[in-house]
C-alpha cells in the first residue's frame, strides 16, 4: 500500500499536468462539496420544518378530538346517574333525552338497552323504530358488561337513523353489583368531517391538504369528503394506520390511495383509540425545498462549465504540448528516434512565439547532440548481449561488470545472489571492491536497512544517492565509510528458475542516477539475468538427468531379481545388489569381471557342478539360450536358482552388450513340490476311505452270501465311518479354497466353548475316547463366535493330538485373560522338533517322519485352523513344553471387540 502511495506522489511531483489538475480540484471541488452540504443541510432543515408544522396541526385537530369524545364520555356518564335512566322509565327518559338533544347538535340519538341488550327507549322515536330489537351482538355492549367505565365504540351505520356514527357508552350496574344495560348517545361522524372541513378552509396555506379521522379497526370516522366514512384505510396506508393505533405520533411519505406520494403526519387520540392523519402531497409539502435544491444545483452547473472551459483552454496551449514533448523525450532516453523524411513531430508547437515555442526548440536542437550518444550506447548493449551465449555464468558477469566500468564510469560493483545452503544473500562476482568487503558481503533477509533487499522486494531500482545524509541508511554507514563509497544503487535481477540475485553499484561520491542511466543499468541487468537463468537451467538440466540416473539405480537395486549386464567383450558392466547376495560377493568386485568368472562362481554354488557347468557353457554359447535352472547350497537346505539371458540394443535394433536376470526360484520349486506332494497325497487319502467304502458295499451286495442283521449293520457303519472321513477331507479342501479366496463368510452367535469341545471330540477321526479331558471354567464368559467354524478348529486339534500322541491324555482348557478367552489342545505325544515348528501351519506341510505313522491327511488342517481363527480376530500358535504338544489359540471377548461377520483375518502364514 504504501509503495502505491509512494508512487503516486512521485507521478505527482513529475507530472505538470497532474499538479495543475490537482489545484484545480482544489479549487473546485471543496466549492461543490460546500454547496452540496449546504444544499442537503437546508433541505434537511426545510424538511424538519415541514413536518413539524403539519405534526403540530394534527396534535391540535388529535386534541379537540379527544376534548368532544370526553365531553361525549361525561356525557352519558352523567346520564347514567338519572333514576329514570337506571329505571328504564320512559316518561322520565323522554324528557331528560329531550334536554340532552337540545343542547348537543352532533347527538342524533341517544338510547338505552337493557341487560340482555334489547332496545328499551330511544330518542327520537322516529322515523324508524328499533324499539324491542336485540343488540347484545354489538360489540360496545359486550365491552360494557365488563366494565364500568365509559368507552367509545367503532364507527358504523345506525340502523335507526342510516348514518355514519360512533357510540359513546355507559354501562349501568346496581349497587349489588347486577348489570342493567347501558345508556349510550349516538356522536354524527358527518359533524367531526364538517369541523375537519372548516379547518382545512382555515388554512389556505397549505394547498391540498386532507385530515382524516380514523377509528381502533382503522376505519375512517372522520374526512373532508363525506363519501370516505368507514372506509378502511389500514388496507390502503397499513404502515401508517399501524403507527397511530399503536399510540405513536410522527411523519411518514408513502404512496397514497390515488397512488400519489404523500407526507402523512399522525397523532392517536388516546380516550378513544383512535388516530388523527393530516396527508398532503410531497411536491406541495416540499416544494421550497426543491427550488432552491434546483437553484444550487443550476448554480453549480454554471461554475462547472466555466471551469471546464478553463481547463479545455489550459490543457491544449499549455498541458497538451509538455505532454508531447515529454513522450517525445522520453523516446530519445529509450533510444534513437526513427528517421523520417516528413516534419519534425513537435513542428507545429516549435512556430508559436510564446515561450513554449522557445523551450520546443530549444529541444529539438539538444536531440542532434544525444542521437550520436544513444547510438554508441546501443551498439555496446549489443555487443553485451553476445556474452549469453556462453554456459559459464562467472565470466558473463565479469564481462556485464566490465562493461559498467567502461561506459558509465562506476568502478565499484558487485552482483549479490541468494545462497540457499547459508541462507543468505553473497557476491556472485564483484570489480572494483575490496577482496575484504567481497568476501564479507553477506546480507541477511531479517536486514531492513539493505538496499539490495528493498530493490529485490519492490521489483524497482532503488537508489540512495548519498550515505551521508540519508537518513535510511544509517545502520550500515559505517560499512559504506570503510569501503570509501558515498552512493549505492540496486537493480532487481528479474530471474525465474535461478535465485534471487541483484547487481549493485557503488559510486566514491554522492550521486544522482539519471532515467537514461537507470535504463541504460537495467538493460545491464537483463543480461546478466539471462546469463544467470542460462547457467541455472543448465545446472537444472544436468541435476535433473543425475536424479534421473539414481531413480533408474534405485529401481533396478531394489528389483527381487539379479541383474547383470555386460559389454560385447563379455565384461560386466553393471551388476545390481541382488546378484552379490545370491553369489555372496561383494558388488564392486563383480564389475569389470568377465562373465565366465561369474560362471564359475556359480558352478563352486551348485550342489552338481559337472550338470550346472554342461548347462552354463550351453547357455553362453547359444544365440538365443534358453533359461538354465540349478540347485546351489544354502544355509540350511539348497537353493534353485534360474539364469535367463537377453539382448541389449540401441534404437536402431543395433547390439550393445548382453544382460542376464538371477532368479531365486526356490519358492516356486517348493511350490511345484508341494502340488506334486498334494496331487499324490489326494489319490491316496481318498483312495482309502473309498476302497473301504467299495469293499463293503461289494460285501453286501453279494448274492451267495446271506449276511445276519448285526453284520449288515456292521459293514453299513464302515460305510458310514469311512463316507464320513471322506467328507472331511473333501471339507477341508473347499475351506481352504474360501480362505484363500477370501470369500469365507461368518455366522456369528453366543456359544458355549464346553458344548463346541464336546461336539468337535465326538466328531474326530480316530475319536479320542475316554482320553479327553475338559478344563472349561463354568463361569467362562459367553463368547461371540462362528459354532461350525470353531467346532472345526477343536475337532482338528483333538484329531491331530489323536493321531500323532496315541495313548496320550488329550486336555483341553479355556481360560480369560486380557479381554480374550485362550484355549489350549494340550497331550503328552512326542511333540514337533523345533526346526519344523515355525512351518506347522503352512498349507500341505506334514512332518518328515510321516512315513512312520499310520495317520493321513493332506496337511491342511493347521493352516485351516489359523484361518479360521485368525477370520475371528484371534491368533494361534504352538506353546513350548518340555514333552508332548500344545497348541493355543485366542478369541475375542463380546461381539464389539471381534470383526463384522463376513470379514477375513490376515491370511499371511496361510498362503
Amino acid at each position: 500500500m504504501w509503495s502505491g502511495v509512494r508512487g503516486a506522489l512521485h507521478r505527482l511531483r513529475n507530472d505538470l499536468g497532474l499538479q495543475l489538475l490537482a489545484f484545480y480540484l482544489l479549487l473546485v471541488v471543496p466549492i461543490v462539496i460546500a454547496a452540496l452540504l449546504f444544499d442537503r443541510l437546508a433541505s434537511q432543515r426545510l424538511e424538519r420544518d415541514v413536518k413539524a408544522a403539519d405534526l403540530a396541526l394534527a396534535r391540535a385537530i388529535a386534541q379537540e378530538t379527544d376534548t368532544s369524545i370526553q365531553i361525549a364520555l361525561d356525557s352519558v356518564r352523567q346520564l347514567a346517574t338519572y333514576p329514570a335512566v337506571i329505571e328504564a322509565d320512559t316518561q322520565g327518559m323522554l324528557h331528560l333525552f329531550q334536554q340532552v338533544s337540545s343542547v348537543k347538535p352532533d347527538v342524533n340519538l341517544i338510547y338505552r338497552l337493557g341487560p340482555d341488550g334489547v332496545m328499551l327507549f330511544h330518542y327520537p322515536t322516529g322515523p324508524g323504530s328499533t324499539l324491542g330489537l336485540d343488540f347484545s351482538f354489538r360489540r360496545y355492549f359486550q365491552r360494557a358488561r365488563q366494565t364500568r367505565q365509559p368507552l367509545v365504540s367503532l364507527g358504523r351505520i345506525s340502523p335507526t337513523t342510516e348514518q355514519p356514527v360512533a357510540t359513546a357508552v355507559m354501562p349501568l350496574w346496581s349497587p349489588q353489583g347486577e348489570f342493567l344495560g347501558v345508556v349510550a348517545t349516538n356522536i354524527k361522524l358527518q359533524s367531526l368531517s364538517t369541523t375537519l372541513a372548516s379547518i382545512v378552509t382555515e388554512h389556505p396555506a397549505e394547498e391540498e391538504m386532507l385530515v382524516q379521522i380514523v377509528d381502533a379497526a382503522g376505519k375512517v370516522i372522520a374526512h373532508p369528503d363525506p363519501e370516505w366514512l368507514l372506509t378502511d384505510l389500514a388496507q390502503l396506508l397499513p404502515g401508517v394506520v399501524k403507527q397511530v393505533l399503536s399510540g405513536r405520533s410522527g411523519n411518514s411519505i408513502a404512496q397514497g390511495p390515488v397512488g400519489v406520494e404523500a407526507l402523512y403526519t399522525y397523532v392517536p387520540v388516546p380516550s378513544a383509540g383512535w388516530g388523527v392523519i393530516v396527508s398532503r402531497p410531497t411536491e406541495v409539502a416540499f416544494a421550497t425545498q426543491q427550488a432552491m435544491h434546483r437553484g444550487v444545483l443550476a448554480i453549480i452547473a454554471v461554475f462547472m462549465v466555466i471551469g471546464l472551459f478553463f481547463w479545455w483552454a489550459l490543457s491544449s496551449r499549455v498541458l497538451r504540448p509538455l505532454e508531447r514533448l515529454a513522450e517525445y523525450s522520453q523516446r530519445l532516453g529509450r533510444g534513437p528516434a526513427p528517421q523520417s523524411d516528413g516534419a519534425h513531430p513537435l513542428a507545429d508547437v516549435s512556430n508559436r512565439q510564446d515561450q513554449m515555442g522557445h523551450l520546443i526548440r530549444s529541444f529539438t536542437r539538444m536531440e542532434a547532440a544525444i542521437r550520436a550518444r544513444i547510438n554508441e550506447l546501443s551498439t555496446l548493449l549489443q555487443t553485451s548481449a553476445a556474452v549469453v551465449s556462453t554456459l559459464d555464468s562467472s565470466a558473463v558477469l565479469e564481462r556485464i561488470l566490465e562493461q559498467l566500468e567502461h561506459l558509465l564510469g562506476i568502478g565499484m560493483s558487485a552482483i549479490v545472489q541468494w545462497d540457499a545452503r547459508r541462507e543468505v544473500f553473497r557476491a556472485r562476482a564483484t570489480r572494483g571492491l575490496s577482496g575484504r568487503y567481497a568476501e564479507h558481503l553477506v546480507i541477511d533477509p531479517a536486514e531492513r536497512a539493505s538496499v539490495t533487499l528493498r530493490a529485490l522486494r519492490s521489483g524497482q531500482p532503488v537508489q540512495i544517492s548519498d550515505t551521508e545524509s540519508n537518513p535510511a541508511y544509517v545502520a550500515l554507514r559505517p560499512r559504506a565509510r570503510a569501503e570509501g563509497y558515498r552512493s549505492i544503487m540496486a537493480l532487481p535481477l528479474n530471474t525465474v528458475h535461478a535465485p534471487p540475485s541483484a547487481l549493485v553499484l557503488y559510486s566514491p561520491q554522492p550521486r544522482q542516477f539519471s532515467d537514461r542511466e537507470v535504463d541504460l543499468l537495467s538493460s545491464f541487468a537483463n543480461h546478466a539475468a539471462m546469463a544467470i537463468e542460462n547457467a541455472a537451467l543448465y545446472a537444472r538440466s544436468d541435476a535433473r538427468l543425475q536424479e534421473q540416473t539414481r531413480r533408474l539405480e534405485a529401481l533396478i537395486q531394489s528389483m527381487e531379481d539379479g541383474l547383470l549386464l555386460e559389454d560385447l567383450g563379455g565384461r560386466i558392466l553393471y551388476a545390481n545388489r541382488r546378484v552379490s547376495e545370491l553369489l555372496g560377493a561383494a558388488e564392486e568386485s563383480l564389475r569389470g569381471q568377465s562373465v565366465d568368472q561369474l560362471m564359475e562362481r556359480l558352478v563352486e554354488l551348485a550342489l552338481d557342478a559337472q550338470k550346472a557347468r554342461q548347462a552354463l557353457e550351453r547357455f553362453l554359447t547359444e544365440g538365443k539360450p534358453e533359461a538354465v535352472q540349478f540347485p546351489v547350497r544354502g544355509e540350511l537346505k539348497p537353493r534353485y536358482l534360474r539364469l535367463r539371458g537377453f539382448m541389449v540394443t540401441d534404437a536402431s535394433g543395433e547390439p550393445l552388450g548382453r544382460g542376464q536376470i538371477l532368479q531365486d526360484v526356490t519358492r516356486r520349486h517348493e511350490l511345484d513340490r508341494m502340488k506334486s506332494g498334494l496331487i499324490a497325497t489326494v489319490s491316496h487319502e481318498l483312495r482309502t476311505p473309498l476302497a473301504a467304502i467299495k469293499g463293503y458295499a461289494t460285501t453286501l451286495l453279494a448274492e451267495d452270501v446271506d449276511w445276519d442283521r448285526q453284520s449288515q449293520r456292521e459293514f453299513l457303519s464302515v460305510i458310514s465311518a469311512e463316507a464320513d472321513r471322506l467328507s472331511a477331507l473333501v471339507d477341508n479342501l473347499l475351506d481352504m479354497s474360501r480362505l484363500e479366496a477370501g470369500n469365507l463368510e461368518l455366522a456369528r452367535a453366543p456359544c458355549d466353548l464346553r458344548e463346541l469341545a464336546q461336539r468337535g471330540a465326538l466328531r474326530a477321526y480316530p475319536p479320542p475316547g475316554e482320553r479327553l479331558r475338559l478344563k472349561i471354567p463354568p463361569d467362562l464368559p459367553v463368547v461371540y463366535l462362528d459354532p461350525q467354524r470353531i467346532e472345526a478348529v477343536l475337532r482338528n486339534l483333538i484329531e491331530n493330538a489323536a493321531k500323532y500322541a496315541p495313548g496320550s491324555p488329550i486336555v483341553v482348557s479355556a481360560q480369560r485373560l486380557n479381554g480374550e478367552v485362550v484355549v489350549r489342545v494340550e497331550d503328552q505325544g512326542p511333540g514337533i522338533p523345533a526346526q519344523e515348528q515355525e512351518r506347522i501351519f503352512q498349507r500341505f506341510y506334514r512332518l518328515e517322519a510321516k512315513a512312520d505313522r499310520e495317520a493321513g491327511g493332506f496337511g491342511l488342517g493347521l493352516a485351516i485352523c489359523q484361518g479360521f481363527v485368525q477370520a475371528h480376530g484371534g491368533r494361534i500358535w504352538l506353546e513350548r513344553r518340555a514333552r508332548g504338544t500344545c497348541v493355543a489359540f485366542s478369541l475375542p471377548l463380546g461381539p464389539e471387540s471381534a470383526p463384522q461377520a463376513g470379514e477375513q483375518g490376515p491370511m499371511e502364514s496361510v498362503a
